[in-house]
Parts: C-alpha cells; sequence; structure tokens
C-alpha cells in the first residue's frame, strides 16, 4: 500500500496563501517515489485546487487516511488527529506561550511532530526556510512605509511610487516599481529633507540577504559601520543614491569589560558579558531594517527607553521607519508592541505613552512588522520552499514511526528537528517540559515561518 501524505489548507491567517508542497513537486513524488498525495480544499491558497488536480494529486477533504500532514504553519488544537506524524513550523522552541496548548494536546494524543524551523546541518545552518522571501518582501514594504512617512510628512518622494508587496502580480512587477525609482532618484534626487538617506540592515543571514537584493535594484552605495556618522552628517553626500550599511555582531555589541576584545564565540557563548553599542548609530540612520535572531539573553537594538530620549522636546530624529522582519514582540526592536498583518502592516509607536497606533501619523517611529512576510510573494516563497521540502518527503513517508526512536530512521538533519516521538518530548528538546504549564507571559512572539 502506497504511503499517504496529506497536505492541509492554512487557516491560522487569511492572508496566508504558501503551500509546503506545490503541484508540480507533489506529480514528482507520487511518480517517483511511489507516494499518494491528497491536498485540503481551499480558496485563498496561490496554487488552486485545479493546479493539483491537472498534476495528477486529490483534492479531498478528509486527510484522515494520511499517516503524515504537511502543513505551512501551526494546525488548529481541535483539528489534531491521534498517532499522526505532522511536518510543519510549530513555533514552540523558545517555549511561546501561545503555542504551548498545541504542543500540549499533541502529547496528549501521542502525535509526532517534526519542526521545519530545526532542519538544520553539521553547523547548525537552516535548511528548510522562507527567510530570503521573508527579506525580499520586507524590504519592499519597508521602502513602502519609509515613502509614505515622508508624504504625511509633506515632502514629495519617489517612494510613493512603491506599494506594498501583496499588492504586486509577482515579484517581477515590484522590480518595475523599483527601478522607476531608481531611474527618478538618478535623474532628480531625493528631497533635501530626507538626503542623505542612511539604511542599515542589522544581520547578516538569508533574510537579510533577500532584503539586501531588493536593494541592488535602486542606486545603492555601501558604506562601512563606520563612516555611518560622517556620511550622514556630510553636506557633500550624495542625494542621487541610498547609503546601505550592514552591522554585524560586533557592532552591536561590545564588551562589558574595557579589558575584553570582542570574541564573535564568547558572544554566543556568554552573551552577559556584552552590552548593546547601537545606539551609537541610531542617530544618523534613516530606515532601521532589523534581520536578527534574537534571544532574551541577548542585548537590544533599539530600546524604549532609546526612543523616549531621542523624541525628547521638539526634536524629531532622523529614524523615520523601522522594518522589523524579524518581529520578536519586545525583543531586538523593543517598540515592536505587537505583530501586524499584511492588511494592516504598520503603526507608530508613540515614545510618551507606549502604545502603537495603526497607520503613519503621529510623533515616534514608524514600524513596519508583519509577522508572515512571505506569504506576500506566495507563489515564488512556495516554489523555493517545496524545492528544497521534497528532497525529504520520501525519507519521511516511508519511515516506520512504529520504532523506538532511536531506530527510526531518518535523515539526521530531520531527525534532529523531531520535537515529539509518539507525544514525548525527544531529548534535545526535553527543557520544553518547563514551558507546558501556563505562566503570566502570554505574549505572542513574532513568527519567522
Amino acid at each position: 500500500m502506497k504511503p499517504i501524505i496529506g497536505i492541509r489548507r492554512e487557516d491560522k491567517s487569511p492572508w496566508e496563501r504558501r503551500v509546503p508542497i506545490i503541484p508540480q513537486d507533489a506529480r514528482e513524488l507520487q511518480e517517483g517515489h511511489g507516494l499518494r498525495l491528497i491536498v485540503q480544499s481551499s480558496g485563498i491558497r496561490v496554487f488552486r485546487d485545479g493546479e493539483y488536480e491537472a498534476a495528477g494529486v486529490a483534492v479531498e477533504e478528509d486527510l484522515s487516511s494520511a499517516s503524515t500532514i504537511f502543513a505551512v504553519k501551526e494546525i488548529p488544537v481541535d483539528l489534531l488527529e491521534p498517532g499522526k506524524t505532522y511536518v510543519f513550523f510549530a513555533h514552540v522552541i523558545k517555549g511561546q506561550s501561545y503555542n504551548m496548548s498545541m504542543l500540549k494536546r499533541m502529547m496528549e494524543l501521542q502525535c509526532s511532530l517534526i519542526d521545519y524551523e530545526r532542519v538544520t546541518d553539521e553547523k547548525s545552518r537552516r535548511l528548510i526556510f522562507f527567510g530570503r522571501h521573508a527579506g525580499l518582501a520586507g524590504m519592499i514594504d519597508t521602502l513602502w512605509a519609509f515613502g509614505q512617512r515622508l508624504a504625511w510628512e509633506g515632502t514629495s518622494n519617489p517612494f510613493t511610487r512603491i506599494e506594498q508587496t501583496h499588492q504586486y502580480q509577482d515579484l517581477d512587477q515590484a522590480l518595475d516599481t523599483l527601478n522607476e525609482v531608481k531611474q527618478e532618484i538618478a535623474v532628480h534626487g531625493m528631497p533635501a529633507a530626507a538626503s542623505p538617506l542612511v539604511i542599515g540592515i542589522a544581520g547578516y543571514g538569508n533574510v537579510s540577504l533577500g532584503a539586501q537584493e531588493i536593494l541592488t535594484h535602486l542606486p545603492v552605495v555601501e558604506i562601512a559601520p563606520e563612516k555611518v556618522t560622517t556620511v550622514a552628517a556630510s553636506t557633500d553626500a550624495s542625494c542621487h543614491v541610498l547609503y546601505k550599511v550592514i552591522f554585524k555582531e560586533e557592532h552591536m555589541v561590545q564588551p562589558i569589560s574595557p579589558h575584553q576584545g570582542f570574541d564573535l564565540h564568547d558572544y554566543y557563548t556568554h552573551p552577559e558579558k556584552y552590552k548593546s553599542r547601537f545606539e551609537n548609530y541610531l542617530p544618523h540612520l534613516s530606515v532601521l531594517v532589523n534581520a536578527i535572531y534574537w534571544d532574551k539573553m541577548y542585548p537590544r537594538l533599539v530600546t524604549k527607553d532609546y526612543v523616549r530620549r531621542a523624541y525628547r522636546g521638539k526634536h524629531r530624529p532622523r529614524l523615520k521607519v523601522i522594518g522589523d522582519i524579524s518581529c520578536d514582540i519586545e525583543g531586538a526592536v523593543e517598540v515592536t508592541v505587537k505583530a501586524t498583518e499584511p492588511g494592516n502592516p504598520v503603526f507608530v509607536y508613540d515614545p510618551e505613552t507606549g502604545e502603537a497606533r495603526d497607520g503613519f501619523q503621529g510623533r515616534g517611529p514608524v514600524v513596519m512588522a508583519v509577522d508572515i512576510l512571505p506569504t506576500e510573494l506566495p507563489r515564488e516563497s512556495s516554489i523555493d520552499f517545496s524545492q528544497v521540502l521534497k528532497k525529504y518527503v520520501p525519507a519521511i513517508a516511508t519511515a516506520d514511526f512504529s520504532v523506538p526512536f532511536d531506530q527510526l530512521d531518518l535523515p539526521p538533519e530531520i531527525k534532529g528537528a523531531v520535537i515529539l516521538y509518539h507525544g514525548k518530548l525527544t531529548a534535545g528538546y526535553r527543557y520544553l517540559a518547563g514551558f507546558l504549564t501556563p505562566g503570566p507571559n502570554t505574549q505572542r512572539e513574532g513568527e519567522k515561518g
């Protein structure tokens, strides 16, 4: 009997249009690996039911015959079935309180859980991700927000040509607009009120690379972090280019001890020995894009206290927009007090009250904090994701999940991503037991998947 795989519809958000396995790859898995796939019907998925049916894949409501079910986002607790193997972005590895009830229910039902976020190579680099597309969409949305903020301030600017990513038919159409903006800046320059335009990007991984890819379609000059202050204050800086600066760990933090030099390995193993130095750069940035991984043990890039001090009196800081692609609530960017969605993507953080006011108006920085950015490029992001995932699907679908975990035959990168096996936390994830008892903090963290 052929192993049966289920692909469930995404229903966590009305904006979620991605799919883990696209029709073409589903056909290949059926014809080349002897599997059978069943796809739940969806009215919002970017790949329509008819595209799956044309690929020879069954579209059915009932996935009960599937032993393994793939999705992109979390599955509602009341739809979980006993004994199934589930593969999706679980958002539990930090002990996220909003998903502990889901994890607990999966344990009660003796389910197995494989988390895409934990599929890594021997150097702990993620292998299955949407990071590049989060960076692509996040940078487009950030530039759109920058243009809108300038316009609200009364400054006409070329970035008002840009729309939100999801409003474009595809990435190519968005890039066509960016090329128009590039031409306008090259010919007419940026307005004096927005020059020199310095865009800082914190991080250099897949998300950052996606964001930087967008900037290649604009007239960009890269500068080193140590040049930021000089360029921002220069009267000779060109208004016909954008200045890009990439910040790595050594630019974001410094040792607390004046006798210690910066060491990357030491920072990641002993972050308590370091403090943030990022406030040295913030006054000189026009736009900040946050693309770093952050945990509570690490210093922040932007604190509420800094924003409160920066907006003291009548002063209007240079920093107008923060594109928080990483979107950890009150995390690296502490003024990201909530996550947003494509239909209502930005808010202004009030430095005095700490409140978030939707839109571009008001005193304080504009924060773009959409936590499902890749779904704004649903077709492109799904194609790339599926291309990588399909290599592992046959091994997952044909593995014997009845044997003890130490005998489970899976590729090591997949086996390391098994959080639950028959309802029990595997060795690498037993620490999550400490989060299963509800605590006072139910705050929602941003989701990168």
